[in-house]
């Protein structure tokens, strides 16, 4: 053991000696999360401003706009015509509502027209402002219908609607889903980083195989099991490290609701840890030279993380690429941390954690296989 525990400490302290490293293996998925917090944190409750441009100068409409005014984070400002388009233009004004002349007589007539909506922002502003509106409106052409066109009794009824004590309340909802694309971004790109990180140091099987150095320490008495766990032990070190800083970083810096325990996670990545590091022992076990190694790398890494959704939500691609990704393990690792964040407990999740127990399995038998089988050493390790 006190061998091992030498390797690996002469493994890391090489690796890190150089700054390059340094950023590969921890500045560069920090500058990811930002990235994706960048595009996901950014949206918030947002106050809608809206222009009133009165050209009816009616009791109706006055109240209309009046009651505009009352909902939650709608703020309201009278405007003359002259000054709309400018207004809008400028950003000063999300959207502005028109009541032209003979808007209160076409709501008394019970057919309301004469109001028009002006925005640059579209839909998504004018929606929520017309779903208010249009109920506000529909109240009133009841109350028309009800009168049958007498002008007093209308007036009452009106009035009395207006004394009422119908408010609007409006109630924010925290929106778990942008959190939860929020965290689950920034998982994908955690997981493409642990398996280069993987990559990147079981390589270093292969150059130090090239190079001569694993030969002279062979012939000391460091066996070839106690080397491949040094590095084994490596990978696991530096994918920890990653885990440990990156979730940190999201609760303490970055301030993200993930939605789950933060031990829960952690354990979830650092069992996907041993699935990269049985990946990238697998890939050395095929190699016979780096130049194999990084190509196998290339067709390997980036495309499975693609396909296995680390960038994008795998429901957007097509049905037959989803049904591939079904035998990725980046998928089955995304899909446990999405159904801890929608709730689930951990305990009901035991068929996800024994499927990626198998896949580390599998990786880290086929390498222990393919290095026993081949007994020359000037081809595997």
């Amino acid at each position: 053991m006190k061998d091992v525990l030498w390797l690996v400490r002469n493994t890391l302290s090489k690796t890190f000696r150089k700054k390059r490293n340094v950023l590969l293996y921890i500045g560069l998925p920090f500058i990811s999360i930002f990235i994706a917090f960048l595009v996901y944190g950014g949206s918030g409750v947002k106050t809608l401003h809206v222009g009133i441009v009165d050209k009816d100068h009616s009791q109706i409409a006055t109240d209309t706009a009046h009651f505009l005014s009352g909902l939650g984070n709608v703020k309201t400002a009278a405007i003359p015509q002259s000054e709309l388009k400018s207004q809008l233009a400028d950003g000063k004004l999300d959207c502005a509502i028109i009541f032209e002349k003979g808007f209160a007589a076409s709501v008394r007539s019970g057919n309301p027209a004469h109001i028009r909506m002006a925005s640059i922002k579209g839909a998504e502003v004018t929606k929520f402002v017309q779903s208010y509106l249009y109920q506000y409106i529909d109240h009133i052409v009841s109350i028309s219908k009800v009168s049958s066109g007498n002008e007093q009794t209308f007036q009452t009824m009106y009035d009395e609607f207006q004394k009422a004590s119908y408010k609007v309340k409006t109630i924010h909802l925290q929106d778990l889903s942008q959190s939860s694309d929020l965290t689950y971004q920034t998982m994908g790109v955690l997981i493409l980083f642990m398996l280069m990180s993987a990559f990147s140091l079981s390589e270093l099987i292969l150059a130090e195989r090239e190079n001569r150095t694993y030969f002279r320490l062979l012939s000391s008495p460091v066996s070839t099991g106690k080397y491949v766990l040094s590095n084994v032990l490596c990978n696991l070190i530096v994918m920890a490290v990653q885990i440990v800083l990156i979730t940190a970083a999201m609760k303490d810096v970055f301030h993200m609701t993930m939605n789950l325990s933060i031990w829960q996670m952690s354990a979830v990545m650092f069992l996907f840890a041993w699935i990269s590091t049985g990946i990238s022992l697998m890939m050395v076990s095929l190699s016979n030279s780096r130049n194999a190694f990084n190509s196998l790398q290339t067709l390997i890494v980036v495309p499975t993380c693609m396909l296995a959704g680390c960038f994008w939500p795998v429901e957007i691609m097509p049905k037959a690429l989803q049904k591939v990704s079904d035998f990725l393990p980046q998928r089955w690792t995304l899909e446990t941390l999405d159904k801890l964040q929608t709730g689930h407990p951990l305990s009901s999740l035991y068929l996800n954690i024994l499927i990626l127990i198998a896949f580390a399995l599998c990786f880290f038998l086929f390498a222990i296989y393919q290095f026993s089988r081949n007994r020359n050493t000037r081809n595997f390790v």
